[in-house]
């Protein structure tokens, strides 16, 4: 029907139609897939919520006299940063923590501050401290550095997350008769809660379920600034069993991003303490998917009703590794704020948040719109279910 030359075209004759993926739904129920795909040409998603495998790589520049970082240690506002790459390369993890950080010593641990909150620091332009000592060597010398950094400073600042954006999840609950505290938050005793994380309708590798137009090199909204996907995720598991929308009906697929830090916002960068867990990252992503035919905006406009997960026992079966699952739920009913399980009435919470989701569609939109995002054909796909590609869980490797 069209391509992203084509759409590219429109973009800058400001001629684009573009819609979220909460807007496609309503058009495609009113006028069907077939007319709807005639009018338009992107569809955007948003979400928003923790991402754990994040972080960003720094160059910070050569003092005088020149000092050798790798190999040597390095911390950012006390949080460690990993120096094996060369003289001043050094990338800071999102769930980095100070060394003097009680953990779970004191149970739940609080986990107050951490590597992405450095992130969202250097975001908002603070000065953030830099310690380092070095074993020093005869072309750098220096074994011991202190200074202020600032992100204006910095020869690069690039966030690079090797797995965001999962396309579904779980539904967390807990079995056993005390309380717990996961990645998946709080979880209370005896099925007292259910969390769930995913934009559901907005989210974007549920719009786009097969990969046919999000791939290496697709353009996106990251962090507020503009990034790029740059590998499959880890644990992208295309392979996952799904329903006739193509969705998948339990995690799968997982993307891998870049961006320029110094572009980004630190509403869409934020450092978060999951109670009992350990620091991460809240990331703010959004995919367009470009209407190249009728196929891409009937699987744009699956809604939450059509999008089912599996809830999973956070006491027992996840840590355990113990397959299968006490049922599944689609979006609508986790959204409605209760769902049942084993016959009984269960709370919901979701981690993600479904309103930043939507500015972030939003966002991206009046990007489009105005002229300033265009879109860019992938340089290669995400390895399908067709593609073989596998992933092996940890219940897979033999313990040494």
């Amino acid at each position: 029907m069209r391509t992203i030359k084509e759409i590219n075209a429109k973009i800058k004759k400001g001629a684009v139609v573009v819609l979220t993926a909460e807007e496609v739904i309503e058009l495609v129920e009113k006028k069907g897939a077939k007319k709807a795909a005639e009018e338009v040409d992107v569809v955007t998603t948003g979400t928003f919520g923790p991402m754990c495998s994040s972080g960003a790589y720094f160059n910070i520049g050569h003092s005088k006299p020149r000092i050798k970082l790798g190999g040597g240690i390095c911390k950012l506002n006390d949080v460690p940063v990993y120096t094996g790459f060369a003289a001043v390369d050094v990338y800071l993890g999102a769930t980095a923590m100070p060394d003097d950080d009680p953990r779970n010593k004191v149970f739940p641990g609080e986990f107050k501050y951490g590597g992405a909150h450095v992130i969202n620091e250097l975001v908002s332009g603070r000065d953030v401290r830099l310690e380092a000592t070095a074993y020093g060597t005869d072309c750098y010398p220096r074994k011991k550095l202190e200074t202020l950094v600032n992100i204006k400073d910095l020869n690069e600042a690039v966030l690079f997350n090797i797995r965001n954006c999962y396309q579904n999840y779980n539904v967390a609950v807990n079995l056993s008769d005390k309380i717990i505290y996961t990645y998946m938050g709080v979880l209370k005793p005896h099925l007292g809660n259910a969390n769930y994380c995913s934009a559901g309708q907005l989210s974007p590798l549920l719009k786009d379920p097969h990969y046919k137009t999000i791939g290496i090199g697709t353009r996106i909204f990251l962090g507020g600034g503009i990034g790029y996907v740059a590998w499959q995720g880890t644990q992208h598991n295309p392979s996952i069993p799904r329903k006739d929308n193509g969705t998948p009906q339990a995690p799968a697929g997982t993307l891998a991003v870049i961006g320029d830090l110094k572009q980004m916002k630190p509403e869409w960068l934020v450092g978060t303490s999951m109670l009992g867990y350990g620091v991460t990252l809240s990331v703010g992503i959004g995919v367009p998917i470009p209407v190249l035919n009728e196929e891409i905006i009937k699987y744009a406009s699956s809604k939450d009703e059509a999008i089912y997960t599996q809830i999973v026992d956070y006491s027992s079966s996840y840590p355990q590794c113990v397959p299968g699952s006490l049922g599944e739920v689609n979006y609508a009913q986790l959204k409605s704020g209760k769902v049942n399980i084993q016959g009984k009435a269960v709370p919901t919470g979701n981690l993600s948040s479904y309103s930043k989701a939507r500015e972030i569609s939003e966002e991206l939109k009046s990007w489009i719109k105005k002229g300033d995002f265009l879109l860019s054909e992938a340089v290669a796909p995400l390895p399908g279910a067709e593609s073989g590609y596998t992933f092996k869980s940890l219940k897979e490797r033999p313990i040494i």
